[in-house]
């Protein structure tokens, strides 16, 4: 692995900025930074923005000083890179648009309780510590929900894409690395931030819970995301679920991205302990695809199942191989 920095040519909030990249792996590129002090909050998705007086610092720490056009390309090539049109849906003003439009009419803005939530949500999928389950996440698993509701499938009852949303606002809220922890507190999380707020549109216009009844049941539903098993009968249940699990049957090429976020987002886990653990969430996803199913909508099973199951015996060959 190298690791690689471009000239501080490049100007913001008072300041010139440098980038610092891999041209292999997020985990080795964290692990540089935090060892030259680098903060985790100046990681973008896939490089860190470095202000120009630490240049010199990370040159002697061993970082290859690069031209910004040799620094682009490497990135590219090393499958990492996210490319603008990614990272412009995970943009904070765009992910408060989204939320609200879960609330009000195309084009309004909720206000008072309603509006504090959403900032909080998107607060809370920017912290630092997040490589995989960040605001590209969250964009990544509504843009999946959304291709579901849009494929019509029976799960797409009054409501439901509406509440699936909202489970996907709340599922990885909170997120330390520790499941079902992380899942627990999110749902708790539910439960206190989404009372106080009300449905604009008022509860005729839009089937489904309201009030603490919806919270309850958007707790409920991101409880589903630690085991992604929900009950047959379940439907919004198995909305959340695939959504959630719409990665798995990326392409090969985003796939390995989403592998290197993971360890990356890991990176204070030693290299056994994490092939371990990993192999085992691994073991049980395809658990889950030999037996009821890893993807339990219609159009899940239609757009991801096959290449999912092909994706996790590849990493799992990888890891234990």
């Amino acid at each position: 692995m190298t690791v690689l920095v471009d000239p501080p040519l490049w100007p913001a909030h008072g300041r010139h900025w440098s980038h610092l990249v891999s041209d292999r792996s997020l985990h080795e590129l964290r692990t540089f930074a935090r060892a030259a002090g680098i903060p985790d909050r100046g990681f973008d998705l896939d490089h860190y923005d470095v202000p120009a007086d630490r240049y010199d610092d990370l040159v002697a720490a061993g970082a290859v000083p690069v031209v910004g056009r040799e620094l682009s390309s490497a990135l590219a090539a090393s499958g990492l890179r996210v490319p603008g049109w990614e990272r412009a849906r995970a943009r904070p003003a765009a992910l408060r648009a989204r939320w609200a439009r879960l609330w009000v009419d195309q084009g309004a803005t909720p206000a008072g309780a309603t509006a504090a939530v959403g900032e909080e949500l998107v607060e809370r999928w920017g912290e630092p510590h997040r490589v995989y389950h960040s605001r590209l996440h969250l964009a990544d698993t509504l843009d999946a929900l959304d291709g579901l509701l849009a494929a019509g499938t029976a799960e797409t009852t009054d409501g439901a894409g509406r509440l699936a949303a909202l489970a996907l606002w709340f599922h990885d809220a909170v997120h330390d690395g520790a499941t079902p922890a992380d899942e627990e507190e999110s749902a708790a999380l539910a439960r206190t931030l989404l009372p106080p707020c009300r449905d604009e549109r008022e509860a005729s216009r839009t089937p489904g819970p309201t009030g603490d009844g919806q919270a309850e049941e958007v707790a409920r539903l991101v409880r589903v995301t630690v085991d992604h098993d929900p009950a047959p009968t379940d439907h919004v249940g198995a909305l959340v679920s695939d959504a959630d699990l719409a990665v798995l049957g990326a392409t090969p090429a985003r796939y390995a991205r989403y592998t290197a976020q993971v360890r990356a987002e890991y990176g204070h886990v030693d290299d056994g302990a994490f092939r371990a653990g990993r192999a085992a969430v691994l073991e049980g996803l395809l658990a889950l695809h030999t037996g009821r199913g890893l993807f339990r909508t219609e159009a899940g099973r239609r757009r991801w199942a096959a290449r999912a199951a092909e994706n996790l015996r590849a990493e799992l060959a990888a890891l234990t191989g």
